[in-house]
């Protein structure tokens, strides 16, 4: 009797041990997650805090939870911890998400320095990818100027406002419309232009 007794606190007490090590299984792959993220960076010097991402990782770490412990819910028999965790992870991965996508808790820095990693992942595959049409070059250069040149501003920007402080009175300025305008449409097919063929060319001087 004393034996079966000390089986089952055994037993209860290795299971409470399996739900510490699922937690911390999952919050150390979310932590090395969040490093993960910067290993696409061009340079090391364009390694700034990201708030997005740092959310981001929660989005990831909030998912992995609810999928890892649907994947190994046999190991773990205490079904009333079980849906809590799975309550608290889709709560993790909500609340993360609206982070994310509202940007609520970025101000003019953390927007700046979550912008800089970010344009060096497209300085980096816009100037190692193996493109070989020339407008597509042509395109992935145009990326290259204008994100260097952004990333210059940007760190220019971080440096002022930390020694001089922001300029304006605080109030938030709207953003200009993310709407692809007829403009902007007009330039956008100019791209995919191909220059006239000299059978082409004949054929229309010739019409002349």
């Amino acid at each position: 009797m004393a034996d079966n007794h000390n089986a089952d606190h055994q037993q209860h007490h290795n299971g409470g041990g399996n739900y510490w090590r699922f937690m911390a299984m999952v919050a150390t792959s979310t932590a090395i997650m969040f490093g993960l993220m910067y290993l696409n960076t061009y340079e090391l010097d364009h390694v700034f805090w990201s708030e997005t991402r740092f959310w981001m990782t929660f989005v990831m770490g909030g998912m992995m939870m609810i999928v890892m412990l649907l994947f190994m819910w046999g190991m773990y028999k205490d079904k009333t911890k079980n849906f809590i965790i799975l309550g608290v992870g889709a709560l993790v991965f909500a609340v993360a998400l609206w982070l994310v996508r509202s940007q609520a808790t970025v101000n003019d820095e953390e927007y700046m320095s979550a912008m800089i990693p970010h344009h060096s992942i497209a300085i980096m595959t816009s100037a190692r990818a193996e493109i070989t049409d020339p407008r597509v070059r042509k395109l992935a250069d145009s990326i290259i100027e204008a994100q260097v040149k952004e990333i210059a501003e940007m760190e220019l920007l971080l440096k002022d406002i930390e020694e001089n402080g922001e300029m304006g009175d605080g109030t938030p300025l709207p953003a200009r419309t993310t709407t692809l305008t007829p403009e902007l449409q007009q330039e956008a097919k100019q791209v995919v232009e191909r220059p006239l063929s000299p059978e082409v060319r004949g054929a229309i001087s010739e019409a002349d």
